[in-house]
């Protein structure tokens, strides 16, 4: 009996996602794109594409059949700067998340399970940095450290997890009270056992929706920070760096400011709407009309 419910529940959820594809298309543009964003980061390196290689001769050139995007103020060629681009913007986004999503989980859960003066000075932490703007805190931390993917990831992860343990706290509050946690803490379960077996798993859906968006936030953050100097070193490449070097040209070569200009702005928004997806199959009370 309890399958066969699980079973419904399991169809009815996907029925709600199916639904939600048919009636938003930009959900399905959304999923299609980042499949072929993925698809094409992972085997660029397989792909006949020099991000490095200049070219002295065909500085800042146009569109052409041999340079589908054009040439670089040093003649290497766009297409495959755009796509190592597109590889570095995406581990940043995806590592990122993952310092920020174990970070935000670890506090969440901790607070909401032990309550008390555990959960004050916790949320107090937590409420002090969020009141600082999350990107004027996160510069000035950058200006103190070597710039680099490390460094990104790292300030990164550090300094985005309020949003993430606010909302582990609130689930672990209510999954706390539930009556397979309180036998297990009857029965003299660990603290850190009933956490990582029966709480986390438990959150496990609410945390894969924060989890999504958050790497479009650490993704738009290091765009951020390369456009102001103080992302990606050369000779790698992001896309905000492409975005920021893009600025001496613009008059010549707009395209070399558009292309990676949009190229954020889909994924980010392509990262948002499959969060929206997610959020409709884990809580099936949530229809498609209430996607944003």
């Amino acid at each position: 009996m309890k399958k066969k419910k699980e079973s419904k529940s399991r169809e009815r959820r996907i029925d709600n996602v199916i639904a939600a594809l048919k009636k938003d298309k930009l959900c399905v543009f959304a999923i299609i794109y980042l499949a072929v964003l993925i698809i094409v980061s992972l085997i660029a390196p397989l792909l006949p594409l020099d991000p490095t290689t200049t070219d002295v001769s065909n500085m800042q050139g146009g569109i052409s059949a041999a340079h589908w995007f054009g040439t670089d103020e040093l003649g290497r060629d766009y297409f495959a700067r755009v796509i190592y681009g597109g590889r570095v913007s995406l581990l940043v986004g995806i590592l990122a998340m993952l310092a920020s999503a174990s970070i935000g989980i670890a506090v969440g859960t901790i607070a909401g399970y032990c309550g008390g003066l555990v959960d004050a000075v916790l949320m107090r932490l937590v409420d002090v940095l969020s009141s600082i703007p999350w990107l004027i805190l996160v510069t000035v931390v950058s200006l103190f450290m070597k710039r680099g993917i490390r460094s990104i990831i790292l300030v990164i992860g550090l300094f985005t997890w309020m949003g993430t343990a606010r909302l582990t706290r609130a689930e672990t509050l209510s999954l706390k009270e539930r009556e397979y946690i309180q036998y297990a803490k009857f029965m003299g379960v660990p603290m850190w056992n009933i956490i990582l077996f029966h709480i986390i798993p438990s959150a496990f859906p609410t945390i894969i929706i924060v989890a999504t968006t958050s790497i479009a936030d650490a993704i738009m953050t290091e765009s951020s920070l390369s456009f102001l100097g103080l992302g990606i070193v050369q000779p790698a490449s992001s896309w905000g760096s492409l975005l920021q070097k893009s600025q001496s040209y613009l008059q010549s070569s707009i395209h070399m400011a558009v292309i990676p200009g949009v190229l954020i702005i889909l994924t980010v928004f392509s990262f948002n709407k499959l969060g929206n997806l997610l959020r409709i199959y884990v809580e099936p009370r949530v229809s498609d009309g209430e996607q944003n």
